[in-house]
């Protein structure tokens, strides 16, 4: 049985120790484990609940409602967010199997017959998301390495950037306008490309800036793009520093539309919105904005 720290408890969860100190004192969600020397230390239970508990809150879940729940009810909120579609269980298991033998012909054979027999969007939400969820725990866990996660997101961008272009079609003039991009030291680029994706293949008229964009950059493209819709994603950038107040000037530049977030710091972080901002809580729900047009130039 290991015995953890509440730094260690912080470095395998990503939730920090002054977060997970205000869940024990405000909720009491955590049982209180002293040495008899009066030192705080955590087991693999409490590991456990807090990745379960970090896991459902990123979802969505308030923490005042996760400690009401018992560790029982916690876990089967979890198998509930989790649940993968059985029919695709062995498929991701493949995949994970070329993954850790670095066999990128069989990676790529397994992952081209899911696009040809559900189609390129569907194989994404059935399949490669589900199994980006298992390795993010088996990374957390150490089961996994970087050059695994290389492996997977090389592979993962170059078949978007082929999807992406074969969407080469002019978008309608009067289509929703989307611009979208990650914030400086935001490293999921995979989740915006995917975005853009969705986005041109519905129709809409899309500007992908790209990564690492500064604020000043993204006024400049409003002023001349005009964008309905700024779509950005927060899960390593800010989680240092608040998030509020790049909201607020993001939101002052998009005055005249309305700005779309999403990602791991939009729930952690305490947030008052703007009224003209709102978080997305899943990629797919991005595609209902399509149809709500709110151009104010």
């Amino acid at each position: 049985m290991a015995v953890y720290s509440i730094n260690d408890i912080e470095k395998l969860s990503g939730v920090k120790a002054h977060t997970i100190r205000i869940w024990e004192k405000r909720y009491n969600i955590l049982a209180n484990r002293r040495t008899e020397t009066n030192i705080r230390y955590y087991l693999d239970e409490d590991l456990e609940l807090i990745l379960n508990i970090a896991h459902l809150n990123k979802k969505g879940i308030k923490i005042s409602k996760l400690a009401t729940m018992t560790p029982e009810e916690i876990k089967q909120k979890i198998a509930d967010s989790c649940e993968v579609d059985v029919i695709f269980e062995n498929h991701i298991d493949g995949l994970m199997l070329s993954m850790f033998e670095l066999n990128e012909y069989k990676f790529l054979k397994l992952l081209n017959h899911h696009i040809r027999e559900i189609g390129f969007e569907k194989t994404m939400d059935d399949v490669i998301y589900p199994m980006l969820d298992k390795l993010s725990v088996m990374w957390i866990a150490g089961s996994v390495k970087g050059v695994h996660e290389n492996f997977i997101n090389n592979i993962i961008r170059r078949k978007l950037s082929v999807e992406i272009d074969k969407l080469d079609f002019a978008p309608n003039d009067n289509a929703t306008r989307f611009l979208i991009f990650l914030p400086e030291y935001e490293a999921h680029e995979l989740s915006l490309l995917f975005v853009y994706y969705l986005l041109k293949k519905y129709g809409a008229n899309t500007l992908y800036l790209g990564t690492q964009i500064s604020l000043p950059d993204v006024k400049d493209a409003v002023d001349i793009f005009k964008p309905d819709y700024i779509f950005t994603l927060f899960n390593d950038s800010f989680s240092e520093s608040p998030l509020q107040p790049y909201i607020s000037e993001l939101a002052q530049i998009q005055h005249h539309g309305r700005i779309l977030i999403s990602g791991y710091q939009t729930v952690q972080q305490k947030l008052e919105l703007p009224v003209n901002a709102e978080i997305v809580y899943s990629l797919n729900d991005i595609k209902k904005y399509l149809e709500l047009p709110v151009r104010g130039y």
